[in-house]
């Protein structure tokens, strides 16, 4: 047992120590064990002497041991109390000590009270602290019901589940039943009397938070939490946070912040993992441009006849001057928003050359002594053989430039002065494109979005290398239901990943063709096959297949227009009228440049020009065109957008399959049908100002 400093106890309960010498009364008999008293020990403390009840304002030892005995509370003494006789004999109108059983039943019923109070409250994310709890529980069931977010079914089974899994958050529960979340999440709020709000997105968008103060908080704490700090006024720092019950968390954030004033704003949990996870994301492993692997084991030696010294490729491709040109080649390219990149060598020159909307410029001329060191250096970075020179190879690069993530997939091939590389660009920010944002005509777009949801048939987008099939057909599956159907690709390579979807890379060495993985994945009971190419008859077979068995097929094909794609696969050896009952459409599109916001003006055309301009329908005087400013190049064209046929297969037109018509005939009958012409939807946009006359003329001079 602890000592006590028994002047210091008596002086806190007011007894003073001349008080006590003065009015000692003769010394009082020792209680015998009867009275309650425990019996004298050996070695033990003498009991205390009684003071004197007369004092007011006073207590008195044997109110202390009374206190002592009974556990009761200390409470002031009246005069009235403090004169009155104090006797160690049990007065019988004290009150007597509380019982400890009834006590412990009070304790436990005042629990269970507590607990089915806060049951829901606090599983929803209130505090069982807060008074109002269970109003506030009370008023979120109100409003999930009256919103029609739960029936009161499956309301009673959250809460049947919350009362069989202690810890569990209603949140949580009505999200598995169903709930829409930011419907939940806005509910939430107004039974807590909070604002609510939606992030606009991601780093890359308008970023809604302080990126300062995530920092500040870091990225993994703001994660584990589910919160995030607003951009806002100076004043008062807005967190937005899917648990905006754990005040303990919020005076943790205020501390880390200094102090500040803060207000807490609702947010659904999907919004702030969307902008979270990436800020969260590890670092590539594979290289980053800003940390490129410095460190080469290959050794590599390559004599040049003009040279009496020999070259260490492997010195000179980990050198500093050359890692930062190979940087600055990428930076500068994924800056410029160029699509493939071209490292040419020639007898005495290195030429590097971008391709920027569908156009090649001549960007950099490094010294050509650099070009094997700078080869060697991009192999080391895709993992390529530096010392084989006289094979093509292909190689992958995953990079970090300006925090975002790119693919680089290289090509080399041997030519006369070297190896050439090419660099292919595939930037996530490029492909996440809405289809309404593809430069479609309202009709057409319309129409497309009917034929992609259909539940079988074969959708067909043709054009050549590098018009925008991936992107539009990537677009197409984004807009689909990826939560209520099995969407599966077949693609050489998988460019770009997409979430929910199931994407496989074919890989002809080893017999994983495309016709052996669509007859795989048709085992896998799916809903929606995106096959890369059409290439073989195999492969065209078993799409037609597909699409007569109820699952609808999105594949591509290389023509020049679409009418072309239908006697292309009865080319391939499809029987036609196995192939008129399975297309359901074709969209045959080219990618052409946008004038220039910045320079615009007026056209100037030839008279011969006018003529041609005149006989399509169009007012030459209103047409316009890009002067050349510095933001395009002097180019006069910024930007690409879509030009589209769509053919859309009828009951007409399946007959006419049927019967085997050659392209010029059903290209005819197509047209006759209403099927709007790559040229003519290209004129349409001429005359809304967004391209030229030339433009359209240099990308539909092979389907005019």
């Amino acid at each position: 047992m602890a000592k006590v400093d028994l002047d210091a106890l008596l002086n806190e309960l007011g007894l003073r120590k001349n008080d006590r010498a003065a009015a000692a009364p003769p010394e009082a008999p020792t209680p015998s064990p009867g009275r309650g008293a425990l019996p004298a020990m050996p070695g033990s403390t003498p009991p205390i002497e009684n003071m004197p009840a007369g004092e007011p304002g006073l207590i008195s030892l044997d109110d202390l041991d009374e206190l002592a005995r009974t556990g009761a509370t200390i409470s002031p003494r009246s005069d009235e109390e403090a004169n009155a006789p104090s006797t160690p004999a049990a007065d019988p109108s004290t009150p007597s000590a509380p019982d400890a059983s009834a006590f412990e039943q009070d304790t436990d019923r005042f629990q269970t009270e507590a607990l089915a109070t806060a049951d829901i409250a606090g599983a929803a994310g209130f505090s069982a602290d807060d008074q109002d709890c269970e109003e506030q529980a009370k008023d979120l069931r109100t409003l999930v019901l009256e919103s029609g977010l739960l029936t009161a079914k499956q309301l009673s089974a959250a809460e049947t589940i919350i009362k069989q899994s202690p810890g569990t958050r209603l949140m949580d529960i009505l999200l598995e039943q169903g709930a829409d979340e930011a419907k939940l999440f806005e509910a939430l709020a107004r039974s807590l009397r909070m604002p609510f709000t939606r992030l606009p997105g991601g780093p890359g968008s308008d970023q809604a938070y302080d990126d300062r103060l995530v920092q500040r908080l870091t990225p993994e704490f703001c994660k584990t939490n589910l919160l995030l700090p607003l951009v806002g006024d100076a004043g008062r720092t807005a967190i937005a946070t899917a648990r905006p019950d754990d005040v303990f968390l919020i005076d943790e954030v205020k501390l880390r912040l200094g102090g500040k004033p803060v207000r807490v704003v609702v947010t659904p949990t999907s919004d702030l993992l969307a902008i979270l996870t990436p800020l969260t994301a590890p670092a590539e492993e594979d290289v980053n441009v800003d940390e490129i692997l410095s460190d080469v084991e290959e050794d590599d030696v390559r004599v040049e006849k003009t040279e009496t010294a020999d070259i260490d490729l492997e010195k000179e491709a980990q050198g500093s001057p050359v890692i930062r040109y190979v940087n600055y080649i990428i930076q500068n390219a994924s800056k410029e928003g160029a699509s493939d990149i071209h490292i040419e060598p020639g007898d005495k020159t290195l030429k590097v050359r971008f391709r920027i909307d569908g156009e090649l410029f001549e960007s950099l001329h490094p010294p050509a002594k650099m070009a094997a060191a700078i080869i060697s250096r991009l192999k080391i970075m895709a993992n390529l053989d530096i010392s084989e020179r006289r094979l093509p190879q292909d190689g992958r690069i995953r990079c970090t430039v300006q925090n975002r993530k790119l693919d680089l997939r290289m090509s080399t091939i041997p030519t006369t002065y070297g190896e050439k590389v090419v660099l292919r660009i595939l930037d996530t920010r490029s492909i996440n494109v809405d289809l309404d944002h593809l430069g479609f005509d309202e009709n057409t777009l319309t129409i497309w979005k009917n034929q992609i949801e259909q539940p079988h048939g074969i959708v067909l987008v043709t054009g050549p290398t590098g018009s925008g099939k991936t992107t539009t057909l990537y677009a197409s599956l984004r807009a689909m239901d990826k939560k209520s159907q099995n969407i599966s690709t077949v693609e050489d390579p998988v460019e770009y990943h997409l979430d929910g979807i199931t994407q496989t890379q074919t890989h002809e060495k080893i017999g994983m063709t495309f016709a052996r993985a669509l007859k795989a994945l048709l085992r896998q009971d799916p809903d929606v096959i995106l096959l890369g190419e059409i290439r073989d008859q195999e492969t065209a077979h078993t799409a037609v297949q597909a699409a007569l068995t109820g699952h609808l097929v999105l594949s591509t094909l290389h023509t020049n227009d679409a009418p072309s794609s239908i006697t292309r696969l009865v080319n391939i050896g499809l029987e036609p009228f196995l192939l008129g009952a399975a297309v359901n459409a074709c969209l045959a599109q080219r990618l052409v440049r946008r004038i220039c916001s910045q320079c615009k003006r007026p056209a100037v055309f030839t008279e011969e020009m006018r003529e041609f301009i005149e006989t399509q329908g169009m007012n030459p005087d209103e047409l316009l065109e890009g002067e050349g400013c510095p933001k395009c190049r002097s180019t006069g064209h910024q930007g690409r957008l879509g030009i589209y046929e769509l053919l859309v297969v009828d009951d007409h037109l399946r007959d006419v399959i049927a019967r085997n018509p050659n392209v010029s005939e059903f290209r005819r009958m197509c047209v006759e049908r209403g099927m709007v012409s790559l040229r003519q939807d290209g004129f349409v946009k001429v005359a809304r100002g967004a391209t030229t006359v030339q433009e359209i003329i240099r990308a539909t001079e092979s389907a005019a």
